[in-house]
């Protein structure tokens, strides 16, 4: 009964797709504007999302920014390498039995580990059985070969990691691809945290694309907000 009420917890996250009229809906539209404007000169394909701890919203950020990615008409791969605690399998409603671990240890090929979701063109890697080596995974030359090949096959490629302040996983994949959102929580993310979060995507040699403030009161104005870097 727990686990049915988390599935339909997380399904609640898509706005995107169940009302995509709300003012929220729209401010995810503006991030995915703005992520447009900083490909100007060179193609954002593959892009990061973090933050600086749990529960700020990063997961619930990648989900709706691939649906309305999706929802422009661009082929979009949803990757969930939190490979700890993987959440997006629930979110989109897909199995996790075969999923990126199984992918980067070649027990599965990429046809058999990634699913098709009910948004149109919008396709979903699982993070997969939970490994005792996460971080050497994440690291390998066949993460990098991975991210390579889906670059060639996908418009658009969204990966939701672990935050910056618990592990080394978003530092390394951030190294890896086009451009990183880092997400901070409206209310939970200090200020002190945050330029640490910053900090560390620099030392990793990131491209940070902005900052979404996630949460933000209603009363105050908008849920979202984007800031270019």
């Amino acid at each position: 009964m727990a686990r049915n009420k988390q599935v339909k917890d997380n399904k609640r996250k898509l706005i995107t797709q169940e009302d995509p009229k709300s003012p929220i809906s729209e401010q995810y539209r503006t991030i995915r504007t703005n992520i447009e404007f900083a490909s100007v000169d060179e193609k954002v394909k593959t892009i990061l999302v973090t933050s600086a701890g749990p529960g700020e919203g990063k997961s619930t950020t990648a989900a709706n920014l691939a649906v309305v990615m999706a929802q422009q008409g661009n082929k979009v791969l949803m990757i969930d390498s939190d490979l700890r605690k993987p959440t997006a399998h629930y979110t989109f409603g897909v199995p996790n039995i075969a999923g990126l671990t199984s992918l980067l240890t070649k027990q599965h090929t990429a046809e058999e580990a990634v699913q098709v979701t009910k948004v149109n063109n919008l396709f979903m890697l699982p993070s997969g059985p939970i490994p005792p080596n996460p971080a050497e995974l994440l690291s390998s030359r066949g993460m990098t070969l991975f991210l390579e090949a889906v670059a060639e096959k996908f418009d658009i490629v969204i990966i939701d990691s672990p935050p910056l302040m618990a592990v080394t996983d978003a530092q390394i994949l951030s190294n890896y691809t086009d451009g990183t959102i880092l997400v901070v929580g409206s209310g939970k993310t200090d200020r002190e945290q945050a330029v640490k979060a910053k900090d560390m995507l620099m030392a990793a040699k990131a491209k940070i694309l902005g900052v979404v403030l996630n949460g933000k009161d209603q009363k105050e104005g908008q849920n979202y907000y984007y800031y270019g870097s």
